[in-house]
């Protein structure tokens, strides 16, 4: 029986991942951070099916501890500060977790189980100022957050792990991918939460930030499908994971709104710019400026054909499908 060692497995991904793991045989181990109160996440419902360990990407004798009990043939590294907008906020933590922690998981492998297989979540935000479209394996970086830049570090020395100790290290170049398991923080639960619960009554409006911003989303579902595929190679390589396909902040919020049943009439742009119910009349959705990043990553599209060509990998859930399964997942939620 193979065995895998995932960090960060209470998270979105990581949980999908574990799923998909034990369905294939696999024991599973996953690291979790030690707080005054157990939670845990999103692996609640398989907690038994699972051994978790506590360690912390910032200490290195926890992750070497880690390894070296676990001797895993695979080693998944989805633990991150994962939201940009707090990176702006705690830009010296997130380079810690996402970059530094990065060494410190890879230094434990070197050391303690040099033949497992490592795969590293990069991120699509390391295109940042997109030098070319569509993104592929072999475009520049170009970072425009501290979680940009501080993902770029872990990117880089993975596969300078893998060139200069013969590591099996594997990045996978991830665009946006989402689910009902996602965080509130981040943008996309925000809006299908936020539709909920205006549905239900419970809220009048949903504000947010750059309507134009435009990205590449998918499932975490297939995403974490990738991340398995990427270890059974002969080799160790990128991939860009994406669906090819890129959207707008606005548009998510018109299938959001179109899954609840809702249909919107837009007027105005910029800060002024609001969505109203074509029925009532009553503004649903109105743009707030304090929810502007910085610096923005305004356009991303990721190109899926190597991963496609070489993995096999190919999406199963698309756009629409994802968006009326996070707003249906929030409609139960909110009571409905």
């Amino acid at each position: 029986m193979k065995k895998a060692l995932i960090t960060g497995i209470t998270g979105q991904d990581g949980s999908y991942l574990s799923e998909l793991l034990l369905d294939k045989g696999y024991e599973v181990y996953g690291t979790m951070r030690r707080k005054s109160v157990v939670d845990y996440g999103n692996v609640d419902h398989i907690k038994d099916r699972i051994h978790l360990i506590y360690a912390d990407m910032s200490d290195h004798v926890s992750l070497i501890h880690a390894v070296r009990n676990v001797q895993p043939d695979e080693v998944y590294n989805l633990a991150a500060q994962s939201f940009v907008a707090t990176s702006w906020e705690q830009p010296v933590l997130t380079a810690e977790i996402d970059g530094i922690g990065v060494l410190n998981l890879l230094e434990a492998i070197r050391t303690e189980k040099p033949d497992a297989r490592f795969y590293q979540a990069s991120t699509s935000e390391m295109f940042g100022l997109v030098q070319e479209t569509p993104q592929t394996e072999n475009t520049p970086f170009y970072p425009r957050s501290p979680y940009g830049a501080a993902k770029l570090y872990g990117h880089w020395i993975t596969k300078n792990y893998r060139e200069s100790f013969g590591l099996y290290a594997c990045s996978g170049i991830l665009f946006n991918h989402e689910s009902e398991r996602r965080g509130l923080e981040f943008v996309t639960r925000k809006i299908t939460h936020a539709v909920a619960n205006i549905k239900a009554g419970k809220q009048r409006v949903l504000e947010l930030g750059n309507l134009d911003v435009k990205r590449d989303w998918g499932h975490a579902k297939d995403y974490v499908c990738a991340m398995w595929l990427m270890l059974q190679q002969d080799a160790p390589d990128e991939y860009v994971i994406a669906s090819g396909e890129t959207r707008t902040v606005r548009d998510f919020v018109n299938a959001a709104f179109t899954a609840a049943g809702y249909s919107l009439k837009w007027q105005g742009e910029g800060a002024d710019e609001t969505a109203a119910d074509q029925t009532t009349g009553e503004i649903l959705v109105r743009v707030n400026p304090r929810y502007f990043r910085p610096a923005e990553v305004e356009f991303l599209l990721g190109s899926p054909k190597k991963a496609e060509s070489k993995l096999g990998w190919k999406r199963e859930i698309s756009f629409d499908e994802m968006v009326s399964r996070m707003v249906a997942n929030d409609l139960i939620l909110a009571g409905l």
